[in-house]
């Protein structure tokens, strides 16, 4: 692709560039994962976080919204998993109830865990509460090196990070053969595309074996968005257009299939409803009459709704694609 299309490309909509291609615009595919930001306090706050979280924050899903949550889930068993994020989701008051909960009702839990918040106050029970429940946790670790954890998380993040790691792996979690699933999530350090994930995760579990003893199931890479907090730094450094140029220049229509607005809900800490964490961060509303937790029953029947765009959406489908999940192909 010129320069020149590109810059085109890049002023335009997502949808007008699939439109371009002759691709098919995004539609829902059946809802098997119901991700929920339960708050947006953090004990920390990440430069390259899309929540802009910290400590600081004080939106919080209330107890009302929690049952509703639960609600859902046992009218609707077609929904598989309940992704928990934040901020720190351990830190609502709430937490332990919605696990319990969504576990007793068969569910696959996960914990997006910043690890550093297994040792504030309060949080000393918590790695045992997650394992005892057997909760999944994807938990944060942009490198296997204090110097680059550190840059991107804050001084003196990479030392709890380990640790907390270590105490993980204790309990049993991230050992082959174990039903306590442990995957780590990697993102660049600036405004790049992640390596291919499959040859930054032998580096990871080479390095994390022979320095700290830690294992773990997957390593999964993720594209920083050009939104909220990862956006300011860009405009700073004046590098936002560039690396639009990047994502819409690396668009791959292989990955979109598998991106994760298809089979995910994204659900707020007010119960309001998105199709994807990046669109509630943005505040993109969903393109049918259902707005919060509160309008919907049957999950099914956002199956073939439009996935509404913007061009944030070229990081999803960039290279290897991005998800929660990791790489998409």
């Amino acid at each position: 692709m010129s320069a020149q299309t590109a810059q085109t490309t890049t002023a335009s909509s997502f949808d007008a560039h699939l439109d371009e291609l002759g691709l098919p615009r995004l539609r829902r595919a059946p809802v098997t994962t119901l991700q929920l930001n339960i708050g947006r306090r953090c004990n920390l706050a990440c430069h390259h976080c899309h929540v802009e979280s910290g400590p600081k924050r004080t939106e919080r899903m209330d107890h009302r919204g929690i049952r509703r949550v639960l609600e859902l889930l046992e009218r609707n068993p077609a929904i598989e998993t309940l992704d928990l994020t934040g901020g720190a989701p351990e830190m609502h008051e709430h937490f332990r109830e919605i696990v319990e909960g969504a576990r007793r009702l068969g569910r696959r839990v996960i914990d997006r865990c910043n690890l550093t918040i297994l040792f504030e106050p309060g949080q000393e029970r918590t790695a045992e509460f997650l394992a005892a429940n057997e909760v999944e946790i994807v938990a944060s670790l942009p490198c296997y090196t204090a110097e680059n954890v550190e840059q991107q998380r804050g001084r003196g993040v990479f030392g709890p990070s380990i640790e907390a790691l270590q105490k993980l792996g204790a309990l049993g979690y991230g050992r082959v053969g174990s039903a306590l699933r442990l995957d780590l999530v990697y993102n660049p350090l600036g405004p790049t595309l992640p390596p291919p994930q499959d040859e930054l995760e032998r580096d990871y579990r080479r390095e994390l074996r022979e320095l700290f003893g830690i294992e773990f199931h997957n390593l999964l890479a993720i594209t920083n968005m050009p939104i909220k907090r990862f956006a300011h730094d860009l405009a700073r450094e004046g590098r936002s257009a560039e690396y639009q140029a990047l994502l819409v220049n690396h668009f791959n229509p292989r990955t979109l299939p598998g991106l994760m607005c298809r089979d995910l809900l994204s659900v707020a800490y007010d119960g309001r409803i998105y199709d994807c964490d990046f669109n509630q961060m943005l505040e993109i509303e969903p393109s049918g009459p259902a707005r919060t937790i509160w309008d919907l029953d049957d999950l099914r029947d956002l199956e073939g709704q439009r996935i509404a765009t913007d061009s944030h959406c070229f990081g999803c489908s960039a290279g290897a694609g991005s998800s929660c999940g990791g790489g998409v192909i």
